[in-house]
């Protein structure tokens, strides 16, 4: 198996767990209040929808998609919203079933990208596998969002790894977007895979590293952690990552794997650790 067909088998795993979820959620609760602020589980169900229709059409269309790019740069934010409200506004069994067929219609696209060809995207062109990654990284985002509304645990799987892999490779973005001069040298990031110890590798667990060994910045501690940073749905106060250097530590302050504006996150002590 590919890297493309991993990512992707991953990314229809990932959905069908959240799925899984949404269909115990009774009717009226999908317009319960989440953590994102004015949205409610419709929004993000809504916003997961979309995003999976925007991916289609970078694929399908990409002249249309710049169009919709264009669009989205003159107010990210309101455009997002918009878009949420627009989707939320719908019964859950409709909005369920369009949720379910972007998802499948993305990955049935996304199955299709000759090796080495790039789609456009926000920032910049990715390949198949990195945006199969990217909608990856929403789900389990989003996903959170909604399991914090009802209550429902933080789920760590070995399909993280791609999430992680995607929060290192985001760490200029971040500092750019947040108006700081993006550090020269490279950061050691490693990272206890789900089913070790919080806190530090146990014995005979397994390792994710990315960036060179001998970096003098580090970072170090648990992947769902790190995940939940990089997607801002904990505070880093209420996780166990530590960081080694001035830059790493100003990283765990403003990591963010996603495109967009940066976000003030969730607040210090709003959930308890996972």
């Amino acid at each position: 198996m590919g890297p493309t067909d991993q990512v992707l088998a991953d990314l229809t795993a990932e959905g069908n767990e959240l799925d899984g979820l949404l269909v115990t959620v009774e009717p009226v609760q999908w317009r319960a209040a989440t953590p994102a602020p004015g949205w409610t589980i419709a929004h993000q169900v809504g916003h997961l929808a979309s995003s999976n229709r925007i991916a289609v059409l970078a694929v399908t269309n990409p002249d249309a998609f710049e169009a919709r790019r264009a669009g989205l740069a003159a107010g990210f934010d309101q455009a997002i919203d918009a878009t949420a409200e627009e989707w939320a506004g719908m019964p859950v069994d409709d909005l369920l079933a369009q949720w379910r067929d972007a998802r499948a219609d993305l990955a049935d696209v996304l199955g299709t990208v000759e090796p080495g060809q790039k789609v456009p995207w926000m920032v910049t062109p990715v390949s198949a596998a990195s945006l199969a990654s990217i909608a990856l990284m929403e789900l389990f985002g989003h996903g959170q969002d909604i399991r914090d509304t009802v209550g429902a645990p933080v789920v760590g799987t070995d399909r993280l790894r791609h999430v992680a892999r995607l929060g290192t490779r985001t760490r200029d973005f971040a500092f750019m977007m947040n108006g700081l001069p993006v550090p020269a040298e490279e950061f050691r990031v490693e990272l206890t895979a789900p089913g070790g110890l919080r806190g530090g590798p146990a014995e005979g667990s397994t390792v994710w590293a990315f960036g060179p060994d001998q970096a003098v910045q580090r970072v170090t501690g648990p992947a769902v952690d790190f995940c939940l940073l990089v997607t801002r749905r904990r505070h880093r106060d209420d996780l166990a990552l530590e960081a080694t250097g001035a830059d790493a530590d100003r990283w765990l302050d403003i990591a963010q794997a996603y495109a967009g504006p940066p976000s003030a996150g969730r607040a210090p002590g709003q959930f308890s650790s996972p």
